[in-house]
């Protein structure tokens, strides 16, 4: 058991993110056409328009309020937030962004699972990413109770955050998440798997999001009319458009 601990904590984790990185660069690569989220709203349009900015909404914040309250280091923000005051402030907003999108993700559940035509149109690996995400929102959420318990006593979230940069800075350390309460293992494997999974799936689409980025900074295109060299007593031709 120690072994499979050791390997589901210290070596699993870069194996995902070998996977998810090179697998995202492979895809790109050899199948670009296949770079899209595949969206069924011509199908069925209200219901998706609701799951979606609920889903999408509270998504981005619960990955970048991971990203950023688990890798941050405590000593970069103890002068300011005390720790239980930063476990409270990550219970209430984690939770309201959890629950958002928790409802937008069973709206788009329903729609691919109890929709004849979108069912017939959607790949299992659609249904499939769908569900995963629902599991992960459920397995996330059900560890609220424990957060908030931790308020008093944050240890245990200092040492999952502590584990989590352990892993940034190439050194992990499974000990940390040992005695940790089984849910919060399961969602960091599941988190884990869904990096794993990424390449695979629909999900790649996320990266053509953030490159679009790109374009708040890219400098202007200068576009100019192009003259002609006609000779004295003729018309230039007329260019259609």
């Amino acid at each position: 058991m120690n072994a499979l601990h050791n390997f589901a904590f210290d070596v699993y984790p870069y194996l995902c993110l070998a996977v998810f990185f090179m697998g995202s660069l492979a895809r790109f690569d050899r199948d670009q056409y296949t770079w899209k989220s595949d969206s069924s709203q011509l199908l069925r349009k209200a219901q998706l328009r609701w799951g979606s900015n609920l889903f999408h909404g509270g998504i981005l914040f619960l990955f970048f309020g991971h990203l950023f309250g688990q890798l941050t280091p405590h000593g970069l923000y103890e002068t300011f937030v005390s720790a239980s005051q930063k476990q409270l402030m990550a219970v209430v907003a984690g939770g309201i962004a959890g629950g958002l999108c928790f409802i937008g993700l069973t709206m788009l559940l329903h729609r691919r699972l109890f929709d004849p035509r979108i069912r017939l149109t959607s790949h299992r690996t659609d249904i499939a990413i769908l569900v995963i995400l629902w599991v992960q929102l459920v397995i996330g959420l059900s560890t609220l109770p424990a957060s908030l318990h931790h308020v008093k006593d944050p240890q245990t979230m200092l040492k999952l955050a502590e584990y989590l940069q352990g892993i940034v800075r190439m050194q992990p350390n499974a000990e940390l998440v040992a005695g940790v309460e089984w849910r919060f293992q399961a969602h960091m494997l599941l988190g884990m798997t869904i990096f794993l999974l990424f390449p695979f799936s629909r999900l790649v689409h996320v990266w053509s999001g953030f490159g679009t980025l790109a374009y708040l900074v890219r400098p202007y295109q200068l576009v100019r009319a192009r003259r002609l060299n006609v000779p004295l007593g003729q018309s230039q031709p007329r260019r259609n458009g």
